[in-house]
């Protein structure tokens, strides 16, 4: 399979020049191994090789010798391997000695102890649009943080095709696959979560038919702020009882195993009178997940074009969650209990933000733009600590052209954006 650059291998690089160590964490098959082979100058799987996790298990300093920077994946497989590589870290005294992939977050006391400057965490996901090939990236997020007019040619995504990439999803082994294929391993792949990974992770029994039910409630309330009840009595429904407390805990087994990722929503020091409501989105890590849950076709999404839309809305929040990350920001959404509801908000480190409105088509952009207008129309009067004016406002869509800071409103096709 031909390798894909990903955006990560910068921060990759930065975090190798400046830790001992660095923990590379995301779902499984989102191409954690993939990119960091490229950095790497040798390697130990310990998921695909038993020899080389008994070794680890027995004998943890030959399983750390190597060339480095040293590979060692699916590390949480073998969690006392973790005090080995610290104690590594420290004795060679040197940057750049290991990389530690996983695709579960193990529980904190076995990376409690990790010190300052010996392990730096990365986030990785899977295929923005851009790394894939399907965007152009004129128009950088990067830029649009920067206020700087950008401009792209008209790109056209047609339903059809959308409703295809938010299926097959940014998973690196399903590029340039059938359709059909890609839909059958999405299916594999929950089935995988709910039979055997999530009972890896839960501090307590699972079901997997209820974990199922849960994944398929998840699936019908992507990009929404639903609620533990609401997804526990969507679970009950089906003859099948959970309780919120069930939920929450299969939630929290979810998100070790960094399936879904919720969307915090933003408090950005308002001092205003409006009232925020603090409740996360609902997100797949990928909008394929939530295809897979409901076993949909491209075909039948195009038929229910409310449903796309928030599958949409999830892919692209995908895509900024990427970018964002290679500009030191973070992905929020703002919500008060007025009414005023924005999709997603970029805030860097440093305080900037830009605020997106999401819309399947050009009949929602004069919608999106007054919502954006209200949020910056209030910013001046209601932040503080954080500056009041945004460094972007646009409506990202599924195609046409692209110009941002020609007027107060921007429009990005979703072809054109990029980090």
């Amino acid at each position: 399979m031909r390798y894909l650059p990903r955006i990560v291998e910068a921060e990759l690089d930065e975090r190798l020049a400046a830790a001992g160590a660095v923990v590379m964490e995301g779902p499984k098959a989102c191409g954690k191994t993939a990119t960091a082979r490229q950095k790497a100058a040798s390697e130990v799987l310990l998921d695909t090789d038993r020899n080389a996790r008994e070794l680890a298990r027995v004998d943890p300093a030959t399983a750390l010798a190597g060339a480095t920077p040293r590979l060692i994946d699916e590390w949480q497989l073998e969690p006392s391997i973790w005090n080995q590589v610290r104690r590594a870290v420290d004795d060679r005294a040197d940057s750049g000695q290991f990389i530690l992939t996983g695709s579960a977050v193990p529980a904190d006391d076995v990376t409690r102890h990790s010190g300052a400057g010996r392990f730096s965490r990365i986030r990785m996901r899977p295929l923005s649009l851009f790394e894939s090939g399907h965007s152009s990236g004129e128009i950088s997020l990067a830029e649009l943080l920067n206020r700087s007019p950008q401009g792209a040619e008209a790109t056209s995504v047609s339903i059809p095709e959308l409703a295809e990439l938010v299926a097959i999803g940014g998973w690196p082994a399903n590029h340039g696959q059938p359709t059909r294929e890609n839909l059958r391993l999405n299916r594999d792949y929950l089935n995988e979560i709910r039979r055997t990974d999530i009972s890896r992770v839960s501090e307590r029994r699972t079901d997997p038919i209820r974990v199922g039910r849960l994944l398929r409630s998840l699936a019908r309330n992507t990009a929404t702020e639903v609620t533990l009840s609401k997804l526990a009595t969507d679970v009950g429904a089906s003859q099948i009882s959970m309780k919120p407390e069930t939920a929450a805990g299969y939630l929290d087994a979810l998100e070790q195993l960094m399936v879904i990722e919720d969307q915090p929503a933003w408090s950005p020091h308002l001092r205003s009178r409006a009232i925020l409501r603090e409740a996360p989105k609902r997100h797949f890590v990928d909008p394929s997940l939530a295809v897979a849950a409901l076993r949909a076709t491209p075909e039948r999404l195009v038929g229910d074009l409310r449903f796309l839309g928030l599958l949409f809305e999830s892919l692209v929040v995908r895509d900024l969650r990427i970018y964002a990350q290679a500009n030191d920001a973070e992905v929020f959404h703002y919500r008060e209990k007025g009414g005023l509801e924005v999709d997603a908000i970029v805030e860097a480190a440093d305080g900037r933000w830009a605020a997106f409105e999401i819309k399947l088509g050009q009949s929602g952009v004069d919608e999106g733009a007054r919502n954006l207008r209200r949020l910056a129309e209030r910013a001046p009067q209601a932040m503080r600590d954080t500056p009041s004016e945004p460094s972007a406002l646009a409506v990202i869509v599924p195609n046409g052209y692209g110009y941002t800071g020609r007027s107060d409103v921007g429009v990005v096709p979703i072809g054109a954006l990029g980090p």
